[in-house]
């Protein structure tokens, strides 16, 4: 009896120490999570007003958190906006574009990263999901570790899609070495030259799930043609309906190992970018077809990651940033009938523009913060952009970015828990030319050039005009009357700001 004792109070005192080694953690710094959607727009979440489509679990976070409503990506396409929210660095100048999917690292390894300055605050730091930053110096051999990549820029872990669903190599690297790989059968990627390999879009459609434009009519993977051509890796490939089960997966089990210290999690989602191929269990999930359901899917795998760390008893700590890397598209190369199926739903909301477009539904997005020990819940107005997260995530965890690191990030980390409304002064909106907001008014920059083919053909304004424009929001917040003729003061400003952020 005593013996028995005695192992009872021994595993008491493992238990104490147990749970309050956790509540120290959540005493001090919180763990950090941003999940990141791609294209999804300001209106396709349900508390931004979605029809036919429900998002119970994102509408669980903004009810329980600061749900913005003038909240911005860097960018309105998908690169630019991950890198200056990693690098706090606006794209254009490191003329950071869409990127194929062998392509090298964009991001300069001697360059402090948000992972970077968080590991130094002491957190694990973790990307799963989609990267499309480039990954290596030159020619990827993807038959081995693939460096420099999300270890060399600050990333303890990671688990990726190299580039983005649209394009080969059709594989996942984990910490940066591809996943299932079968060395005698090895992989070859290759964009622009032809290589003989898995079957081509353009020559056998009848091998296809969905038909495509011409921009993405190579390799066939899992029935589905893609930019760019590949060979071997059969072990290896994907299956694009696993993505939700795959990701969300690695990504709590990331959670799960790092429970008892701080972490930071970038959970970069597939959903909702094409090619929009649902998961049986999403299928029919909303009135819209393919790009409804995978909204559906892309918010249970939110409601997976707060489960698990309602599980590990960490939601209450934990700041979560829910956002999206560019404004929606309905036709982005695959035929999925999302425009036919649109009904009233409208995914920019009241807002003109689509990605890559330069118009206000282009960069303003659906933004959420959560974190129940320090937000109170309620909606914000605040004008602010996910550059500003390095600077402001800096000072929240008591770190100084080093010299030359996050040049156009500001510290608006009052703004991002709620604790005031003021943000920026003015907001850069890159495109294919620049918008800038200050207040209620958006200015474009003049641009004199034809609208490239690609684009037109997606049914894209990407707001390309000889003259200025010059909206104002508050009244007009579809940009449909330009009204630079009637207050030359407030142009003259802004153009005087333009020039400053862009010769900086």
């Amino acid at each position: 009896m005593i013996m028995i004792n005695k192992i009872a109070n021994f595993l008491l005192l493992i238990l104490t120490l147990t749970a309050h080694y956790i509540g120290i953690a959540q005493k001090g710094d919180p763990n950090i999570i941003i999940i990141y959607v791609d294209d999804l727009g300001y209106g396709d979440i349900g508390v931004n007003g979605a029809i036919g489509v429900k998002t119970p679990n994102v509408d669980y976070l903004a009810k329980n958190g600061l749900n913005f409503t003038d909240a911005h990506s860097s960018a309105s396409t998908c690169t630019p906006s991950r890198y200056s929210l990693l690098t706090g660095e606006y794209a254009f100048r490191n003329n950071a574009a869409i990127l194929e999917g062998d392509a090298p690292l964009i991001i300069d390894t001697n360059k402090e990263t948000l992972p970077a300055l968080l590991q130094k605050a002491g957190y694990t730091t973790g990307v799963v999901g989609k990267w499309h930053l480039g990954l290596g110096r030159g020619k990827i051999d993807w038959n081995k570790r693939v460096s420099p990549g999300p270890k060399e820029v600050g990333f303890d872990y990671s688990f990726l899609i190299p580039a983005t669903g649209d394009r080969t190599p059709c594989i996942f690297l984990e910490n940066q070495e591809v996943v299932g790989l079968d060395l005698s059968d090895p992989i070859t990627v290759s964009y622009g030259t032809r290589i003989d390999g898995y079957p081509i879009g353009r020559e056998h459609p009848e091998l296809l799930k969905m038909h495509t434009d011409p921009y993405h009519q190579g390799a066939i993977i899992n029935g589905i043609s893609r930019i760019g051509f590949m060979d071997g890796g059969k072990k290896a490939l994907w299956v694009d309906e696993d993505f939700p089960f795959v990701l969300t997966k690695k990504a709590n089990a990331f959670i799960e190992e790092n429970k008892e210290d701080k972490f930071f999690l970038y959970f970069s989602l597939h959903d909702i970018h094409q090619p929009r191929v649902a998961n049986i269990k999403f299928v029919e999930s909303s009135t819209m077809g393919p790009r409804g359901d995978v909204i559906a899917q892309m918010d249970w795998c939110v409601g997976q990651i707060t489960e698990q760390l309602k599980k590990v008893n960490l939601l209450h700590n934990t700041l979560i940033v829910f956002t999206s890397d560019n404004g929606p598209i309905l036709d982005d190369g695959y035929l999925d009938y999302a425009t036919e199926l649109l009904g009233t739903h409208k995914p920019g909301g009241p807002y003109r523009g689509t990605k890559y477009s330069v118009y206000e539904a282009g960069t303003r997005m659906p933004t959420i913060v959560h974190w129940p020990k320090k937000v109170k819940p309620g909606t914000s107005s605040a004008l602010i952009s996910q550059v500003d997260l390095y600077a402001s995530l800096a000072d929240l965890v008591n770190q100084k970015p080093v010299k030359g690191a996050a040049p156009d990030s500001k510290n608006l980390i009052n703004t991002w828990l709620g604790k005031t409304e003021k943000g920026r002064d003015f907001l850069l909106e890159e495109s294919y030319t620049f918008g800038l907001r200050m207040g209620n008014w958006k200015y474009v920059q003049p641009k004199d050039q034809q609208v490239p083919k690609w684009i037109s053909d997606k049914f894209v304004d990407p707001g390309f005009r000889k003259e200025v424009q010059l909206f104002n929001l508050d009244n007009d917040p579809s940009e449909s009357l330009n009204v630079y003729k009637e207050f030359p003061e407030i142009v003259a400003k802004m153009e005087k700001e333009m020039i400053k952020i862009l010769k900086k």
